[in-house]
């Protein structure tokens, strides 16, 4: 049986029910604030975080933002 899995910028990670974005930045030991994040290429805006779900086999980017001057 293959274990159901996501990806978080081409890493594989085990995939559960119930995951949102937020437990995935937790699996990839993300804590920077300033972050663009895409699930299968939707936009996911900072506040929506802890209620969008994760789908089974989905692609998660993880872009982190610098600035300067």
């Amino acid at each position: 049986m293959v274990e159901p899995i996501f990806t978080v910028n081409a890493n594989k990670l085990p995939w559960r029910e119930g995951l949102v974005v937020r437990d995935a930045l937790t699996m990839m030991n993300y804590t920077f604030k300033m972050l663009v994040i895409k699930v299968n290429g939707n936009l996911i805006k900072k506040d929506d975080y802890d209620s969008t779900p994760i789908p089974q086999n989905a692609e998660v980017l993880v872009i982190h933002l610098i600035s300067g001057g």
